[in-house]
């Protein structure tokens, strides 16, 4: 995507180091930051500098790659085995990094080289992954549809192009006239800072709405779809993603309103049965307690927002059970989200999971 037309991916490795756009910092400021070993890579995907199903597995397949170039040839298996595990406990509900990091891993035993090259076709997947997602959802899309979206599941929170907002970008580049309801206000407010800031820059007509806002435009008919993405699919199409979608498809269900995820394979966990298995995340407190943001002359500031003394409860993800969900757009086409379905999809292999 470009930004200030240059074209940018969110994350890439130049040599032994990792750069990525530092996504905190949106949309007050944009700016490319540097890890130069596999811990600094880790950190950025503990402290969400990078975040969303797609990056997080880019970010995380190379630091195994980092890890890789810097193991001393002495304890060189040792040294990547800690490393795989440092990186898989930066965050544990979305598929992708485990995905990432178990490819690369393997690749690591071959060659240092080996690892470099399989981490790049990690991130070069996802991009082209994204881009097939834009193209079948796209034919979900007719002309004058408002669509609602939760989070943010574009171009950010991918290598390239997104998943929920890559049909939105393909049907606006069309000239199709869309109009793009942008959800998550808190408490990261990834819908409002991120999505909003992505569908300014791209020129889709949109505006920002209060979480709980969502159920009740669909009562008055304003929107005709709703797209999601996804951090962890289970086998019978359960769905995990940023903590708020689960009221959307119920209400979504209830105002007959279609509702999609948008998600590659890499996201699907054959080995997790369904979404009782999915690990939630549960993040700091202070997310909820505390709204950070910028003053018109560019300071960054942090406000207690909820009542001194109180403590706050911040899960990161819910589930939602796969009987809301209308459709899955993936990079092999739209499918059901139900067993017999996901399973063909993968002609009944499994694959390696970190499923709880």
């Amino acid at each position: 995507m470009k930004v200030n037309n240059i074209d940018y991916r969110t994350v890439w490795l130049e040599g032994t180091s990792v750069f990525f756009i530092e996504q905190n910092l949106l949309p007050f400021q944009f700016n490319i930051q540097e890890a130069k070993t596999y811990s600094e890579s880790c950190v950025a995907i503990r402290t969400m500098k990078v975040r969303g199903a797609g990056a997080i597995g880019a970010i995380a397949g190379f630091a195994m790659a980092q890890a890789a170039l810097e193991a001393p040839e002495s304890d060189y298996h040792s040294f990547l085995k800690n490393a795989k595990t440092e990186i898989e406990a930066t965050r544990p509900t979305a598929r992708n990094l485990f995905y990432a990091v178990e490819k690369v891993y393997t690749a690591s035993l071959t060659s240092r080289a080996a690892a470099v090259f399989e981490a790049q076709q990690v991130a070069d997947r996802d991009a082209a992954d994204s881009r097939k997602i834009g193209e079948f959802g796209n034919e979900l899309i007719r002309d004058g549809m408002a669509i609602e979206t939760h989070c943010n599941a574009g171009w950010l929170a991918f290598v390239d192009y997104g998943t929920a907002l890559s049909p939105i970008y393909l049907a606006h580049q069309q000239g199709k006239k869309i109009f793009v309801y942008a959800d998550e206000t808190r408490p990261r407010s990834q819908g409002a800072r991120l999505t909003a800031w992505e569908l300014r820059q791209a020129g889709v007509p949109h505006t920002i709405i209060p979480d709980n806002a969502g159920a009740w435009l669909m009562s008055l008919g304003k929107i005709d779809m709703m797209i999601v993405g996804a951090d962890r699919i289970a086998a019978n199409g359960d769905t995990a993603n940023k903590i708020g979608t689960l009221e959307k498809a119920i209400a979504a269900k209830e105002y007959g309103v279609p509702f999609y995820v948008a998600a590659p394979t890499t996201t699907f966990d054959l080995n997790c049965p369904d979404g009782s298995h999915i690990p939630i995340e549960e993040r700091n407190e202070d997310e909820v307690l505390y709204q950070d943001g910028f003053t018109i002359d560019g300071r960054h500031e942090r406000v207690l927002v909820c009542s001194p003394g109180s403590t706050a409860f911040n899960p990161a993800f819910d589930v939602t059970p796969a009987k809301f969900i209308t459709g899955i757009i993936t990079e092999k086409g739209i499918i059901k989200a139900d067993r017999e379905t996901i399973a063909s999809l993968f002609n009944g292999i499994s694959s390696n999971s970190q499923c709880g």
